[in-house]
């Protein structure tokens, strides 16, 4: 369904974040870059009527899901006209409109999305949910506990880690030490290298 392309993508945030040097965004940012092939290749398999469950670096997601450019800036410039009046802002915007919904807290989509999946393989509806997060979130437990209640119930649903290897920016072998990856047939394993890093590296506006 999407018609979006690299380039297109990365004008998008390159314009947030022009405005937020220039002082004009008054919210945070976590920005997408580097994540741009892998993505539209995803949602290539996303239908209109499935639900995505993103999080707070969901610029793209919601994009890539059909989402207007136009909306989503005025969502984080906060205006009052936008989807959320301008309340959501880059990190905490929905869409019900398109199923779309975002989550700031890490991992906190996982246990709605396993709800959302269980409705609709209750009501015969043919609708699947794709639920994302970061390999930081692959540690906690929200996650781990939807994955295997959604795996045993055979649930329209799979997870979709995008794993940069960060965890704000500790790597997993900093973490975990002898690090090995959750690996189940509704999950789905991405890498990729984030073109911007944390805030505290580089210029103080690249999250």
């Amino acid at each position: 369904m999407n018609t979006l392309t690299i380039t297109e993508l990365q004008e998008f945030e390159q314009q947030l974040i022009d405005l937020f040097e220039a002082g004009k965004l008054r919210c945070p940012l976590h920005l997408s870059g580097g994540n741009e092939d892998e993505l539209i290749r995803l949602f290539d398999h996303i239908d209109e009527q499935d639900y995505v469950f993103s999080t707070h670096r969901n610029h793209y997601h919601y994009l890539l899901k059909g989402g207007n450019k136009v909306t989503l800036m005025n969502e984080i410039k906060g205006m009052k006209s936008a989807i959320n009046n301008g309340k959501g802002r880059s990190m905490n915007f929905s869409d019900p409109s398109m199923n779309f919904y975002t989550s700031a807290i890490v991992g906190g989509g996982c246990a709605i999305a396993v709800g959302v999946a269980l409705g609709l393989k209750k009501q015969g509806s043919k609708a699947h949910v794709w639920c994302f997060l970061g390999d930081g979130a692959e540690d906690g437990g929200h996650f781990l506990e939807a994955a295997r209640f959604g795996l045993a119930r055979r649930l329209p649903l799979t997870f979709i880690i995008e794993d940069n290897d960060k965890s704000v920016d500790s790597c997993k072998k900093d973490r975990w030490h002898k690090h090995r990856n959750v690996e189940a047939s509704n999950i789905i394993r991405y890498h990729y290298e984030r073109t911007y890093p944390h805030v505290g590296i580089g210029k103080h506006v690249s999250f």
